[in-house]
């Protein structure tokens, strides 16, 4: 089985825990993946336009939400 650079650098990081933080990294890991649910998650460091929008978005209704809520 030919590993990715990135599945590579995972490996080295969990196996350097103490074994008891790498016990809840691989739930945590387990956890998403059930979170998942099959899909294939796309994994990026940018974020797109509608990334952008959406959290514009919901930071500007969560502000107006917490201003009204200091009234």
């Amino acid at each position: 089985m030919d590993l990715t650079i990135q599945e590579e650098s995972l490996i080295k990081a969990v196996r350097a825990l103490p074994e008891r933080e790498t016990a809840k990294i691989v739930t945590w890991a387990i956890h998403l993946s059930d979170l998942a649910k099959g899909r294939e998650i796309e994994w990026s460091d940018s974020w797109s336009d509608e990334d952008l929008a959406d959290a514009s978005a919901a930071s500007f209704r969560r502000f107006e939400e917490r201003e009204s809520e200091d009234k």
